[in-house]
């Protein structure tokens, strides 16, 4: 009985690390998509002009990450003579590219843009993906960096998509509020939550029976747990205004999640639920109303703020 218990014991131990390794395989080394495949993708749907964007001034730049790689960024400057910026943060699986669509928005309002690629993602370096824990950090280096050029009293603002946009919010209620004001479309209320999520989702079963393992796996193979990333637990430090975007279709990150944050986010903030489109789509589905709410938004709470400093 002891020896089938042992053997018992032993092919449970092994099938818990096969299945922690697996998961913690996925989360950390999620599929990204081929660079080409995005640049392609944004030509073939008029989101991106290469004559014009190959017209731009612009500087590659390589701004060194804490954590030993190297961020690639590109600084866009169309009015070198202005000191106001947006910096954008993509989405999990993307890369810079994907965000030419919102930096033309706010080079058509008169800011200048910085696009870099997160680590693990585009030409950036990093061995893994963190949705937001390291990749606040790196984000802080990008500002830092923006600082060093155009001095302490840069007008700035942040975007941020999906991963970008949880990023975003880590970023500035974490480590420093800095930026004037941030734009967050589709973030995640809570990692914990949307793997619980993702997890019933793909394997037909409670996601929270595989939550410490893959916690475990993580902090093992990462070195950060799971439950330190959580925009929802932060972002009332967060006192800049905050422009909140999500489709109502949205069935990868669910609607819910920016809704609640929202709710929890003190003083200045709006709230745009686009109807059509599914994740990551409000603006390629509703590129008329998107470019409007952003509109609302900078002339309620930040076109004033500006004009101040």
């Amino acid at each position: 009985m002891k020896k089938r218990l042992s053997i018992l014991g032993s092919a449970a131990l092994f099938a818990a690390t096969g299945l922690g390794l697996y998961i913690s395989q996925r989360i950390m080394y999620i599929r990204k998509k081929d660079e080409q495949y995005v640049y392609d993708r944004e030509v073939s749907a008029k989101r991106l002009d290469p004559i014009s964007f190959d017209a731009l001034p612009k500087e590659e730049i390589w701004i060194p990450s804490p954590f030993g790689y190297q961020i690639k960024a590109l600084f866009v400057r169309p009015f070198p003579e202005v000191k106001k910026y947006m910096i954008f943060c993509h989405g999990v699986t993307e890369n810079k590219i994907n965000s030419i669509k919102y930096m033309n928005i706010f080079l058509e309002r008169g800011f200048n843009a910085i696009i870099y690629d997160h680590r693990r993602h585009g030409e950036s370096g990093g061995k893994t993906t963190s949705y937001g824990h390291y990749e606040k950090h790196d984000l802080k280096a990008v500002v830092n960096h923006l600082l060093s050029l155009e001095g302490e009293d840069v007008f700035f603002g942040i975007h941020g998509e999906s991963m970008g946009a949880a990023t975003t919010l880590l970023y500035a209620g974490i480590l420093e509020d800095r930026a004037n004001f941030y734009i967050v479309d589709c973030p995640f209320s809570d990692f914990r939550e949307l793997l619980t999520y993702q997890f019933s989702r793909e394997i037909k079963l409670p996601g929270k029976w595989f939550l410490p393992l893959a916690d475990i796996f993580v902090r093992i193979r990462n070195r950060y747990s799971l439950r330190s990333v959580s925009p929802i637990h932060v972002i009332e430090n967060i006192q800049k205004p905050i422009l909140f975007v999500h489709s109502e279709k949205d069935d990868y990150i669910l609607p819910e999640m920016t809704k609640k944050l929202f709710d929890k986010k003190k003083g200045d903030k709006m709230l745009y639920m686009a109807t059509k489109g599914f994740h990551a789509q409000s603006f390629n589905e509703n590129r008329e109303e998107y470019e409007k709410i952003v509109d609302d938004f900078l002339m309620k709470y930040v076109d004033k703020e500006y004009q101040d400093v």
